[in-house]
């Protein structure tokens, strides 16, 4: 359920002892048979080469692409050679999982040169500019249609940016053992260790949610986050939201009781599991009594959206998932949210640092850190979960997991392929809506 996630000294260790002349030559017949499967109509190809190891398979990719009729130019870039031809197809040798920082000016001339042709890209291991490590890019960057990495996937193929960069990825088997990594890709399997409902059951030990939010005006978060723990299979969902928001909140949900914002120390003691912030609304009284329940309520909690407003580390002992976007760990961290979209991995080691909890930072990969941990990785396959709504659904079905008693990371990382899982469900792509995420729910569960 958790897959080998690689660094650069990690594949380095996994490669030490073995012969490098029998790698790179089943290196490079791996890119050029996966070149010539995924552009079978392409008859000539341009291959740039660096001076490492990255640069001798595609060497030895451009002879077995000759050897079978393909046009293949090899372009050296250590010898300074920058003419590319007319390609159909380029394959990027340039860096490998060695590189870091910003390309020199020759390089990333030659990076932006490729781009500027405008034809497909076969990386091989990573596409050029990208950190291995990180997935971050300090300069110019190939953007991949393929990618073929050796042995296991790297970091950087599923860490934005360079998971927008990488294009398919290919993982290729050049005769290595596996071995143990820090950082791990998180696999659909992870939603066997969901516990299920039991014979034995009630509605309470099934999993008793509350919902704390839903102000006026935005009551429909907290109806998502509700309406998504129940399709998590929870057993029981209370929603505490401000009085005059509860006409609203008992014409939408059917089978939540709702409750007063006043009664939520009440309504949570027969509760299992916490989600703060949906819909709850702003402001120094918001702010304190998400402080207070986190504080004084001895619930595993998740906390989103308006949760996440003003929020300054806190001591308690209950298990606590945040689960905030780009933007919303910038504010908590006191950082520019574009430099939380270069520096995601490193975005999320500070809060985990700050927080002292399990952070899930959502975006086009989910990523979910906890103290003491390495950092765990969740492809998002579709980006039609960016609509409005989807984070609250996420919450809902971390907090269904916690309530049923799933270790906090496990239950965040559970709750994020649940949610990307159950998207790939819906059959309309365009103007998909957070409803219809939570619909399809039970059929991943199932």
């Amino acid at each position: 359920m958790l897959n080998p996630l690689y660094t650069a000294d990690e594949m380095r260790a996994a490669e030490a002892g073995h012969d490098v002349p029998t790698l790179m030559q089943r290196a490079g017949e791996a890119v050029a048979r996966e070149a010539m499967r995924a552009f079978s109509a392409a008859t000539s190809f341009t291959v740039v080469c660096g001076g490492g190891a990255n640069g001798g398979d595609g060497k030895i990719a451009a002879e077995l692409l000759r050897t079978a009729g393909r046009e293949a130019l090899v372009v050296d870039a250590k010898a300074g050679e920058t003419e590319l031809g007319s390609p159909e197809v380029v394959v990027d040798a340039l860096f490998g999982t060695g590189f870091r920082g910003a390309p020199r000016p020759d390089a990333a001339a030659l990076i932006e040169r490729i781009v500027a042709l405008g034809v497909p890209v076969v990386s091989v291991d990573l596409p050029s500019g990208v950190d291995a490590d990180t997935g971050e890019t300090a300069g110019a960057a190939v953007r991949a249609s393929l990618t073929v990495t050796m042995h296991g996937p790297k970091v950087g193929l599923y860490v934005a940016p360079g998971r927008l960069l990488a294009g398919e990825i290919l993982v290729a088997d050049i005769g290595l053992e596996h071995r143990a990594t820090r950082n791990r890709l998180v696999g659909r399997e992870i939603l066997r260790h969901v516990p299920r409902k039991r014979p034995e059951d009630n509605k309470y030990t099934a999993g008793a949610v509350l919902v704390v939010g839903g102000a006026p005006g935005l009551t429909g978060a907290a109806c998502l986050t509700a309406e998504a723990a129940f399709r998590a299979d929870a057993g029981y969902v209370t929603v505490c939201a401000p009085r005059e928001a509860l006409p609203v909140l008992e014409g939408r949900l059917l089978e939540a009781v709702k409750r007063p914002l006043e009664d939520v120390f009440e309504a949570a003691e027969r509760m299992g599991a916490m989600a703060l912030g949906p819909g709850l609304g702003r402001g120094d009284d918001r702010r304190a009594l998400v402080r207070r329940l986190l504080e004084e309520v001895p619930l595993p909690a998740v906390v989103d959206a308006d949760g996440l407003d003003g929020l300054e580390p806190f001591e308690r002992v209950a298990p606590t998932v945040l689960t905030p976007h780009a933007g919303e760990l910038a504010r908590l961290l006191g950082r520019d949210s574009v430099w939380v979209a270069a520096h995601r991995l490193a975005a999320l080691e500070e809060a985990v640092a700050r927080f002292r909890c399990v952070v899930l930072l959502k975006g086009p990969d989910t990523l979910i850190g906890a103290p003491g941990e390495g950092v765990l990785v969740r492809p998002v396959s579709t980006p039609a979960l960016a609509t409005a709504g989807t984070g609250d659904v996420l919450t809902g079905i971390v907090a269904a997991f916690l309530a049923k008693g799933l270790e906090a990371r496990l239950a965040a990382a559970a709750a994020a392929t649940a949610h990307a899982l159950a998207a790939t469900h819906v059959t309309h792509k365009v103007g998909m809506v957070a409803s219809d995420v939570i619909a399809h729910l039970p059929a991943v569960l199932d």
